[in-house]
This record gives C-alpha cells, sequence and structure tokens, in this order.
C-alpha cells in the first residue's frame, strides 16, 4: 500500500536491474538531476521504458532538480583528507585546486552571510551516517571574500562535487540554476508540462517557518531529512516529521519521506533503527518512501526495494484506521463537497461490510485520490477512464498521467480503461478481468467472492455522474 520511490543511477539504470525493481515494489523512478547530464538522464529513461513494457507494471517519473545548493568545486578529483583541529579555507571558485587546506566553492558571497561560531557541513552524499564521508565545520574567522574554518571531525572528501550547508543561516542563491533550467527542457520533452505535478522538498529552516503556505500551493511534500537533520536539533526533527505528515494527509496530498536505510547502500540489511524508522514513516501517514542513495549507488537496489517494501506491509497492518478516519472525517468538517461525501462514505460502508476492494471509475483521478485520503485498509483501484482531445490538428487520448500521478499515493493503484467501452458496459462485463491486471493486489485481497465498493467519478466523459455502490 505505501509506496517506494526508488533513484536510478549508476547500480540501477539497466534495464534487466529496472524490471527487477519494478517487480520489487518500486512505483516511482527518481531521476536526480545535482549530476550527470539530461544525455545520461534520457539514455536512462528509454531503459526504464523499456523495463515497464516487459514487466507490464506502471511507473511514474519523479525529476529531483538541484535547487539553489553550495557546492565545493575538486576539479581534479582527488580525495581531499581533513583531519580533526585543523583549519581549511573556503574560497569562491577561480581556478584553484581543492586540498586539505583550500576548498574552492561555487558562490563569491558566502563570506557575507556567516559569522565566527556558524556551522557547515560539506559532503559528496550531504551525510550518510557515515562521519567518515562528511565533515563538520565551524567558521573561526572571515578574512574578506575567505571563510576560514576550523574541523570537527576526521572525514575524507571523494568526488568532484561536495554539497555545502550551512545550518539555519540564508544565503541568496538564484532560485534556478543552469542546472534547474536543463531538467526543466528534459521534462517537456516527456510531455504537457501543464499537468505536470510539482512536489515541494522541504530541507531547512526556511521551508519549515513557511511549510503551511508551500503545502497549499504545491502537489506534494518531500521531507529532506537529510539536510533537516542538519538545520533542526537532532531531537526536534521527528516532531517536525509527525506534523508535517499529518498536515499532507489532513489536506490529501501526497507526503514522502526520505533517508531512511542509508545503511543499506553497502550492506543487504537495514539496522534495527532503520527498520523501526520506516514502520514508524508509515504509521506517522508517509504515503511513500524515496530511497536515494541505496538504490542510486547502493550494491543492493532490488533487495533494498523489496525490503522496505516488506517493512511498510507489517507497519500497515497495525495502522489505526479507525482513529485516523474519524480525525480526517472531522478536520474536514460540514459541509462536505458532494465528491468529499462519496469518498468519504465508500470507505464507511468498505469497512462495514468488510469490501476487499474499493474500484473507482474516474476521468480526472480526484475522487479516487479523495478516497485513499481516508487511508481504507483495503486497496483502491483507480480505474482512469481515457478522454478524447484535440488541438485542431490530431486527435488523442488523455488519461495516462492522471494515472501514473497516482502512483505515489498510498493504497492507490491505478490504471487505465479500455476507451473503446462505454463505463457501465466496461464494468459490467470486464470487471473481473480488470482486477487481473494487478494481480499482487488481487491475490492479497480479492476473489470473485468478495464484496467490492463501486464508485463513479466521470465529469467531462460523455456523461456526468457521481455516486457508489455496492456488489
Amino acid at each position: 500500500m505505501t509506496k517506494i520511490v526508488g533513484t536510478l543511477g549508476p547500480k540501477s539504470r539497466s534495464v534487466d536491474t529496472i524490471s527487477s525493481c519494478l517487480k520489487a515494489g518500486m512505483s516511482v523512478a527518481r531521476f536526480d538531476f545535482s549530476w550527470g547530464d539530461a544525455a545520461y538522464h534520457q539514455e536512462t529513461l528509454e531503459n526504464l521504458k523499456l523495463a515497464i513494457k516487459s514487466t507490464k507494471k506502471l511507473c511514474a517519473v519523479m525529476l529531483d532538480t538541484v535547487g539553489p545548493e553550495l557546492q565545493v568545486v575538486n576539479v581534479n578529483e582527488t580525495p581531499i583528507s581533513l583531519e580533526e583541529n585543523g583549519t581549511v579555507v573556503l574560497t569562491p571558485h577561480n581556478g584553484q585546486e581543492a586540498s586539505n587546506s583550500l576548498l574552492p566553492i561555487n558562490f563569491s558571497g558566502l563570506a557575507k552571510a556567516l559569522k565566527p561560531g556558524a556551522t557547515i557541513f560539506v559532503g559528496q552524499y550531504l551525510f550518510t551516517g557515515s562521519e567518515t564521508t562528511s565533515v563538520w565545520l565551524e567558521v573561526s574567522e572571515i578574512n574578506g571574500d575567505d571563510v576560514v574554518c576550523v574541523i570537527k571531525n576526521t572525514a575524507t572528501l571523494a568526488g568532484s562535487l561536495f554539497t555545502l550547508h550551512c545550518s539555519q543561516i540564508h544565503i541568496d542563491l538564484p532560485t534556478l540554476s543552469d542546472e534547474d533550467k536543463d531538467a526543466r527542457e528534459f521534462l517537456s520533452t516527456l510531455g504537457d508540462l501543464s499537468q505536470t505535478q510539482i512536489l515541494a522538498k522541504i530541507e531547512n529552516v526556511e521551508g519549515l517557518n513557511h511549510f503551511d503556505e508551500i503545502l497549499e500551493e504545491a502537489d506534494g511534500i518531500i521531507l529532506s531529512r537529510g539536510n533537516l537533520g542538519i538545520d533542526l536539533p537532532p531531537e526536534k526533527v521527528f516532531l517536525f516529521q509527525k506534523s508535517a505528515l499529518h498536515k499532507c494527509n489532513m489536506a490529501g496530498k501526497p507526503a514522502v519521506v526520505t533517508r531512511v536505510v542509508d545503511s543499506m547502500t553497502d550492506n543487504l540489511r537495514p539496522t534495527r533503527a532503520e527498520a523501526t524508522d520506516v514502520a514508524n514513516a508509515v504509521l506517522d501517514g508517509s504515503d511513500a518512501i524515496l530511497l536515494g542513495a541505496e538504490t542510486l549507488r547502493g550494491l543492493y537496489p532490488v533487495e533494498t526495494i523489496s525490503t522496505v517494501g516488506r517493512i511498510c506491509a507489517e507497519a500497515e497492518k497495525v495502522f489505526n484506521q479507525d482513529l485516523y478516519y474519524k480525525l480526517t472525517v472531522k478536520h474536514v468538517g460540514e459541509p462536505m463537497s458532494h465528491l468529499e461525501s462519496i469518498a468519504s462514505s465508500a470507505v464507511s460502508s468498505a469497512i462495514k461490510v468488510k469490501a476487499s476492494v474499493i474500484i473507482c471509475f474516474t476521468s480526472s483521478g480526484r475522487a479516487a485520490r479523495l478516497i485513499a485520503k481516508y487511508r481504507p485498509n483495503m486497496p483502491v483501484l483507480s480505474v482512469v477512464i481515457p478522454r478524447l482531445k484535440t488541438n485542431q490538428l490530431r486527435w488523442s487520448f488523455t488519461g495516462a498521467f492522471e494515472a501514473r500521478q497516482s502512483l505515489i499515493v498510498r493504497g492507490l493503484f491505478p490504471m487505465l480503461a479500455d476507451p473503446r467501452h462505454p463505463v457501465g458496459t466496461y464494468f459490467l462485463r470486464n470487471y473481473y478481468n480488470l482486477l487481473q491486471q494487478n494481480p499482487d493486489v488481487v491475490h492479497q485481497f480479492y476473489s470473485e467472492a468478495s464484496t467490492m465498493v463501486r464508485v463513479d467519478d466521470l465529469a467531462g466523459t460523455n456523461t456526468t455522474v457521481n455516486n457508489m455502490m455496492l456488489h
């Protein structure tokens, strides 16, 4: 029911590996534009398309842009060893070579934003939990454009670029980087940008302070806990996670949690603390778990997805659905909209009759998402009815976007209906065949003797219907 986002990279971009990831439970493929060029990602995307075709499994694409980011430039890619209690100077990059005493950075205004005593973190993967791959610096002196720092822990930095983060300091960086513009151009080749959903990544105190406004505008939220763990005191991170997930849940917008099983980058099993962390993210209300380095460069991408999926499934068994439903209904209040009323009633009815599945025929995906917002303990099959549209030059069917975008919503399993059949006829004659398109769901939740709840949300098709039925 909880979705898994896998980041595709060097260890997971082949057709065979992507196919295995899809079979293991990956429903969203993330492309990280903080490294690699558009041509590299395009090749990975073509491999993803082949894997989808061979496995016959839907998969959405998530494109993660860099955004404003400070970086240390290491042109020669020589490993840099930094020793505890030593000093190192951060300076604007003007062709200098990085060394254990000098770290060139891609921004000239850093010295103006910092004061002695400020905290800086540097690392290629920004703190995977290993103190040997990231370093904590404390500013001791500002000397013109240079920032002199004391090294607080021994570490070795390897690679061409290291992320630099200044804890709780506002840095006046451009909103869009050149890489972001490249990412937007890449995205425009995939389809209509107006249909693209935007998930806001919250990764610093500034994002926390404006969380409610961001949630109102965004289509969903990603909690970047690696960065948040730097900006926030460690003892405060869990409080924000619970608060943010609750707000997303009540708004009916998907919430994604990151940085859960870092140790599986190099190990076949997660630690006990990581396994508990995944389960708690599910119990807190997360829609999806995002795997970054674990699948991007990890040794066991497929096993990681499978392990996280099993942990999520166990946590879902003890999720307090009854309490959650009551809280959601109370939050929505009265009067409800017609569609909200139908969605909440469908979940209530499905629970009372112990239905095995809720099937929602929808033209937009709205009703299916509303049903999923109430977290029923049975799957919601969202059957997207394609709509015919034209730009006066050619005719085309819509629906693929709506189906794929549901893949990040907890408990929602989308599929495209056959546009050749009227909705009523399609359902009555073919709904058993329809269920067979999701065999993993069917075998776990459904048999021909089971009760099912059907919801129709067909506004904008050749008929306009909003109703609920029991079968």
